[in-house]
């Protein structure tokens, strides 16, 4: 695990992460299975969702071609995972465009495009250890917005964690909590101007910074492999094969 130097900032911390961080674009079975697990597990916990016999989370929006379900990994350990579908004009579809379709429509009518980050997951136990998961994973929508020069970042958040997004991100809230099925809890739209924040974010947190280079070769590939809805009860020990 990293250690930060004695007398470095938070910041500095964060990007000691990146030594050992690594990012993936969950494509095979085998990867979408163990983030199904960690997310019905993180859920579970926050009592989010009811239980099912698949002991798995996922959606209909996981195979959708404009979408990118990402890991994180440290020292070969799935630490979280947050999706992100790309909303355009050409793509109008996407969880935020569902739920929200007066808020979202507009946007799109004007030619903006959105990234729409949602299940956003970390590992309960290994957060012990690295307590700044969250950052991590959220340097994925980061990635994506600049892969695509998206115009907007949504968040679709409960209403205890608007403050983090407004103090990180200078998210702004949209609307108020709706009903967001299957979730228990009803969550808001926030929305951050990628163009009017984006360099102000990267001089307080560099660690949402990434280089050409290690975006192409995320997205290189479709997103999407045509994984089956259907899939087979979850089994811990195929994950070790």
């Amino acid at each position: 695990m990293y250690v930060a130097p004695d007398g470095s900032d938070f910041a500095t911390k964060l990007l000691g992460y990146l030594q050992e961080a690594d990012y993936t674009i969950a494509r095979s079975e085998h990867e979408r299975l163990a983030i199904y697990d960690l997310r019905y597990r993180a859920y579970l916990a926050e009592g989010a969702i009811d239980e099912n016999s698949e002991n798995l989370f996922y959606d209909h929006y996981d195979n959708m071609d404009n979408c990118w379900i990402f890991g994180v990994h440290i020292d070969g350990r799935l630490v979280g995972s947050i999706r992100c579908h790309l909303i355009t004009p050409d793509m109008p579809y996407g969880p935020a465009y569902d739920v929200y379709p007066d808020l979202v429509r507009p946007m799109l009518d004007k030619g903006l495009s959105l990234v729409d980050p949602t299940r956003f997951v970390a590992d309960k136990a290994l957060s012990k250890l690295y307590p700044e998961i969250p950052y991590l994973a959220l340097r994925a929508p980061c990635m994506t917005y600049d892969q695509f020069n998206a115009d907007y970042c949504l968040a679709s958040v409960r209403k205890e964690h608007r403050a983090f997004y407004r103090r990180v991100f200078r998210a702004e809230i949209l609307c108020d909590p709706r009903p967001h099925p299957p979730l228990k809890e009803p969550v808001c739209l926030m929305a951050t101007n990628v163009s009017k924040f984006r360099d102000k974010l990267l001089r307080r947190y560099p660690i949402f910074e990434s280089s050409r280079t290690e975006r192409r070769l995320l997205f290189a590939e479709p997103p999407v492999l045509q994984f089956p809805q259907a899939v087979e009860p979850f089994q811990p020990d195929r994950l070790a094969s």
